[in-house]
């Protein structure tokens, strides 16, 4: 007498299994010239995020913009763009080319 056991997976389950492996980005709350001020963590990109790090610079008074900080995450519906205030600029480049795409270059 043989025992025949089947084991069935619901399709979410079977899908999870079969997926590629995860992006995984860096995560930091306040982010300067290589340094994260908090603990650097990470994080998987889920469904629609990709890795985001957005370059916070200060308006000087003659209009020139001064890189302040950067913070570095997962994002959903990321697009590359420019915010403008008057006291500072934002910009936010988005990356899923590699994993740990995300920290600032030349900053």
């Amino acid at each position: 007498l043989r025992i025949v056991i089947v084991v069935c997976m619901s399709k979410g389950e079977f899908y999870e299994h079969m997926k590629e492996p995860s992006m995984m980005c860096y995560k930091c709350k306040k982010y300067h010239l290589g340094i994260c001020y908090e603990a650097m963590r990470s994080c998987s990109l889920k469904y629609k995020q990709t890795c985001a790090v957005e370059n916070i610079y200060v308006l000087t008074r003659k209009g020139r913009s001064m890189y302040f900080y950067s913070k570095l995450s997962c994002k959903a519906n990321c697009e590359d763009i420019n915010f403008l205030s008057f006291e500072k600029r934002t910009e936010l480049i988005c990356c899923k080319h590699k994993s740990y795409c995300n920290l600032p270059e030349g900053v």
